[in-house]
This record gives structure tokens, sequence and C-alpha cells, in this order.
């Protein structure tokens, strides 16, 4: 979209103060609402961030950028602190440096393998998506004759042009079909959800001790 580095730092921004925002919100939630609920809103706000940046194009506005990060880091806020709460509600204290680690391991390890499996999936409907659109490209096709764009065929500069716009269309249908990935595996996620407990009172404290079955 030609925006300059600083630029991109400036958009994508809100994100990250959206994830703070819903983390401090869930500090105070915390001990009064259920964290299946914290989690169901951000999994859902997720999915929803996701599902408005499938309708993006190359004409989107800055706004709709921050909006959807904002929707996306408030997701996120809400689904990793109660995560990580549960992770190590029923832990023994003596084995929390042990269990922290394994933790962040086995993050990382989701992490690279979510991103791998994203990235690879854009690079296939790249190539896929400019495949399809190139075979429009021909003498015969309408389209170009009405748009004066079948000139182009004749040369190579005009090749080049017409192979540069439709990489350009090519990678913007693959980053949203990658959004719409990121939907249903967030989605898909939600059943999970249900295999938490709801938050069981500690006669003795009143602390609440979520469990996992």
């Amino acid at each position: 979209m030609g925006y300059p580095v600083i630029d991109v730092g400036y958009l994508l921004a809100p994100r990250g103060v959206g994830t703070m925002f819903a983390m401090m919100l869930v500090g105070r939630l915390s001990g009064r609402v259920d964290v299946r609920i914290l989690i169901l809103l951000g999994l859902l706000l997720t999915s929803l961030s996701m599902w408005e940046m499938t309708l993006f194009n190359t004409d989107i506005g800055s706004w709709d950028i921050v909006r959807t990060g904002i929707i996306q880091g408030l997701g996120l806020g809400f689904i990793f602190v109660p995560l990580s709460t549960i992770t190590f509600a029923t832990l023994a204290p003596r084995y929390r440096n042990e269990g922290t680690a394994l933790f962040s391991l086995v993050r990382n390890i989701g992490s690279s393998i979510g991103i791998s499996v994203v990235i690879t999936y854009l690079a296939q409907r790249t190539q896929m998506n400019h495949e399809v659109f190139a075979s429009y490209i021909n003498p015969f096709n309408m389209a170009l004759h009405q748009s004066g764009e079948i000139a182009k065929l004749d040369t190579v500069k005009g090749l080049v042009e017409l192979n540069g716009e439709v990489t350009r269309q090519a990678s913007l249908l693959a980053y949203l079909q990658d959004f719409r990935l990121m939907m249903w595996v967030s989605l898909c996620a939600i059943p999970l959800v249900l295999l938490l407990k709801s938050p069981k009172r500690d006669g003795s404290t009143g602390e609440g001790v979520p469990l996992l079955d």
C-alpha cells in the first residue's frame, strides 16, 4: 500500500495498546468472571478482527487497519492472561520453575508451527492465485479489449506491467485467504474452552482455583 516504515509502525501500535488494555481489564475481572468466559470473549474478538480483515482491499484507509488491530489486540489480551492463570492454578509451587519453562517452550513451538503454516499457505496461495489470474491474460479476453490493456500484450514493457498487477492482486487475495484461515482456526478453538472447568473456590482462602479436565 506504499506506507513508509514509520507509518507502518504507527498503524500496528494500537494492537499492542489493545492488548495492554485487555490485560489490565482481565486483572480486575479475574476474581469476578469465569475465566472460560474471558477466553471465549477473546476468541470471538480475534475471530471478528480476522473476518473484518478478509474484507480488506488496496483502497482501505488507515482507520480500518487501526480498528481491526485494536480488536485483535483486545482478543489476544483476553486469551493469554486467563490461559496463563489456568496453566499454573493447579501446579504445586515447587514445580512452577519447571512448569514455566515447559509452558514457554510449548508456546514457542506452537507459535513457530503456526507462523510456518501461515507463511507457507500465503506463498502457496499467491502462486495459485497468480496462475489463475494469469490464465485470463490472453487476446480473447474482452475485458482487456474494453479497458485498452490488450495493447500491452504486444510489448515486453506491457507484459511486465500486467504481470506486476497480476502479482499484486494475487498477493492481496492470498492475504485475505490467510486471514480467513486464521479466523477459522480461532473459531475451531472455541470448543476447546469446554475442556476447562469452572473455578472452584477454596473454603479457607476464598480464592478461585481453575481446574482442567
